[in-house]
């Protein structure tokens, strides 16, 4: 090569990199966070032909206008069948700002909040499986299942075997699972061979399969937990269906082990939580379902006991417009008086969530944290550590739950009677780029049941002191600030 042609090329070599640099300044930008453009930029601006590779592959957090369209149409469906429908008669008991809150969940995400249900806590891992098999043992008309991810495993054989008995009586069985974070998992091929053979009707979620037409940002994904059982009977939290190690070679060789806590629902909510269900089937299968596959809220038993409880189930997602839990989070933090309790395995909020959990605690409120003290993924847990020292500052209580434990329970408590509990972590993906499913509930019982698992979490862990802290060598800390900062790439 000539060297006036090594210049020639040199110098479109540099035309074209301030060529990216100056279109990236004026696309990702636009209808993006500060934080998350800034990040995009930087990553641009540093490494220009990879940062732009990057952004095409997963910059968008966009779904298929197909999703977005069908999301919509099934919130309108829930909207006309549920408008003019008293079913909290007890709202008048509700404070002002509660109400105004399961109104914004209403605009946002379609589901009304009911009155007369029953939940509750499962925080054995087995036994929250065993429950469900129990309840699918007496279905008789559908079930419906839906998990971030399946798996066929010694933990899970006996829910395969509930679900092939519920075939064989005639019961339609219907299955969703994650594609990309099933298809990762170590028996997937096993699973989907059992899920054949017993006559389960399953779907993928937001497969990843371009050469059948089907594809977007490939780290989209479905993160929700849902099981329902003929409309009357639900389940609902943080854990996947899959053995406590999650049959990975590098928990097993760390000995981790999952830490969960998931809600059984009785009452009219569940009929809520289904309706999930069916729009999550209704966007992967082209199957709108019918009645059939439902139960009215208004034919469901009613709970007329002093312990029932008001319940409103809150979906969110990229098919949402609004960051649906992200907003209720942070309605609910804004509204405390006494306390704030937040259970998060993956805690990376963003500004917003810092400055509600802070000013809590400069309003005079009791605001705790319960996070994992050691991690799964290096990334996310270093990124969360980053926010430990401005949280200790604050006189935020920070509980560690010890190795080789993961705390991978999601809810968050307030005061002595609203909490809430589901799939969401308090982070910034579960915000923006996967599918989520959360309950608000509101009822004494329900929330001192909660602090009984909040206090076997401090009974079992210990307290992050801002001394100790202060202690951390600045490797570890640098760390946690670059990944502070990638963090915010979506």
């Amino acid at each position: 090569m000539s060297t006036e042609t090594a210049a020639i090329l040199g110098l479109v070599l540099v035309l074209f990199d301030w060529v990216i640099r100056v279109i990236a300044l004026i696309v990702i930008p636009r209808d993006r966070k500060p934080t998350a453009a800034m990040a995009w930029l930087l990553a641009i601006f540093l490494i220009p032909f990879v940062g732009i590779v990057l952004f095409l592959l997963i910059g968008n957090i966009k779904l298929p206008k197909k999703w977005r369209v069908r999301q919509a149409e099934v919130n309108r469906l829930i909207t006309e069948r549920s408008d003019g429908l008293d079913l909290a008669p007890d709202r008048s008991t509700w404070p002002t700002w509660f109400a105004t809150v399961v109104e914004q969940n209403r605009r946002l995400g379609a589901l009304p909040a009911v009155g007369g249900n029953r939940a509750t806590l499962i925080g054995d891992y087995q036994a929250s499986i065993d429950a469900m098999t129990a309840d699918v043992d007496t279905a008789e008309r559908f079930v419906h299942v839906e998990f971030f991810i399946v798996s066929l495993d010694d933990t899970t054989r006996g829910f395969f075997a509930a679900m092939e008995r519920a075939v064989q009586r005639g019961v339609v069985v219907r299955v969703l699972l994650d594609h990309i974070s099933t298809g990762r998992s170590a028996t997937h091929k096993a699973t989907y061979a059992e899920l054949d053979r017993i006559g389960a009707k399953w779907s993928f979620m937001l497969p990843v399969q371009p050469f059948k037409g089907k594809y977007q940002r490939p780290d989209l994904r479905n993160h929700r937990k849902i099981v329902v059982v003929d409309g009357r009977v639900g389940y609902t939290g943080s854990q996947n269906l899959i053995d406590r190690s999650y049959n990975a070679k590098k928990n097993l060789k760390r000995g981790l082990q999952w830490q969960e806590l998931v809600a059984r629902i009785t009452g009219p909510t569940v009929t809520a939580l289904n309706s999930v269900f069916l729009s999550d089937w209704y966007a992967e299968t082209d199957e709108l379902l019918t009645d059939d596959e439902n139960v009215r809220a208004t034919v469901v038993p009613f709970d007329t006991s002093p312990d029932a409880l008001d319940c409103q189930i809150v979906p969110s997602g990229p098919a949402f417009d609004g960051e649906n839990n992200l907003r209720l989070f942070l309605s609910l933090v804004n509204s405390a008086q006494q306390r704030v309790i937040i259970t998060s395995p993956y805690f990376v909020p963003d500004e917003a969530m810092m400055y509600a959990i802070t000013s809590a605690r400069l309003r005079g409120l009791d605001v705790q944290l319960f996070v994992s003290e050691i991690g799964d993924q290096g990334s996310v847990w270093h990124a969360q550590r980053s926010y430990y020292g401005a949280l200790l500052r604050a006189g935020v209580q920070i509980w560690l739950y010890p190795g080789p434990y993961i705390l991978h329970a999601k809810h968050l408590s307030i005061d002595d009677d609203v909490a809430v509990i589901g799939s969401s972590n308090m982070d910034i993906r579960s915000f923006n780029l996967n599918f989520e499913v959360c309950m608000l509930v509101r009822g004494t019982s329900f929330v001192a049941d909660m602090r009984a698992v909040e206090q076997g979490y401090r009974d079992i862990g210990r307290q992050l002191t801002l001394e100790e802290w202060e202690q951390e060598p600045s490797s570890a800390t640098f760390l946690d600030g670059i990944a502070r900062l990638t963090s915010a790439l979506q």
